[in-house]
């Protein structure tokens, strides 16, 4: 059985379909689903959906491209709401440089740190959004010695993740490990010790091969097992059985 560590089925992209595709995730194989959350709302969806299936577990937390409108009385919100049984850990969080119109980068990393400084009063690990930022989000996690996390949709340096490790962190890989063009991300992959590997959609996004193109959902982490098992020269079957304990051990579910 599969674990999908990351998936949005808060997103509107399922509205016309959403239980179809989750009831039919666990006679597909996919046993484990977490939601992260962008911003308050999709925080609150997730949750809504951890209470339905009883396979989906939710994360809350506010997004860099989403946080233009924080305020810093939001994270009592988030602190309600990450006393939910259902909720496993903090995020998407992070930082995001990728694009020009995105909130300011002082202002993504206070909410950032904020955010992690919750984490770290809660006990719960982090979800951590890393986009063309990678020196920051370092010089960020480092200042919260005692936050557990993990780097999602992994795009840094085979060394940036050994340093990961180091510090006791967890890289988490989407179909994006399957692409003709994925160097940096195997490399990544061959690198990180299996025990610290973790594999994920972010559905509806980042399909794998042989899916490029279209809505990605949580049936096709397959693909990125199958080439994560290749990477590390075990079965797919192992790779879905240690990245499952991987991941029910970083989230805390029994």
């Amino acid at each position: 059985m599969l674990f999908d560590t990351h998936a949005h089925y808060d997103s509107h992209k399922f509205d016309a379909d959403r239980d179809g595709i989750l009831s039919s995730l666990p006679e597909k194989g996919v046993s484990l689903v977490v939601n992260p959350g962008c911003d308050l709302e999709s925080s609150a969806k997730a949750m809504e959906l951890a209470e339905e299936y009883p396979f989906v577990y939710a994360a809350v937390g506010v997004h860099p491209e989403d946080c233009a409108d924080w305020e810093d009385g939001w994270i009592d919100l988030l602190r309600e709401m990450a006393e939910h049984p259902r909720v496993v850990a903090i995020g998407e969080i992070g930082l995001d440089y990728y694009w020009k119109e995105n909130p300011p980068r002082e202002l993504q990393q206070h909410v950032f740190e904020a955010q992690l400084a919750l984490a770290e009063s809660l006990g719960l690990p982090v979800i951590v959004h890393d986009r063309e930022a990678h020196g920051d989000s370092m010089d960020v996690i480092r200042r919260f010695p005692n936050v557990r996390g993990v780097f999602h949709c992994y795009s840094g340096s085979a060394e940036m993740a050994k340093e990961l490790v180091r510090l006791g962190w967890m890289i988490s890989f989407t179909g994006a490990l399957t692409y003709p063009n994925a160097r940096r991300a195997v490399e990544a992959a061959e690198t990180v010790p299996i025990d610290r590997i973790m594999i994920e959609t972010d559905s509806p996004y980042m399909a794998p091969v042989p899916c490029r193109g279209q809505r990605c959902d949580s049936s096709l982490v397959i693909h990125t097992c199958r080439r994560l098992a290749d990477i590390k020269g075990i079965s797919p079957e192992e790779c879905a059985r240690l990245t499952l304990e991987n991941g029910k051990r970083f989230f805390g579910i029994t």
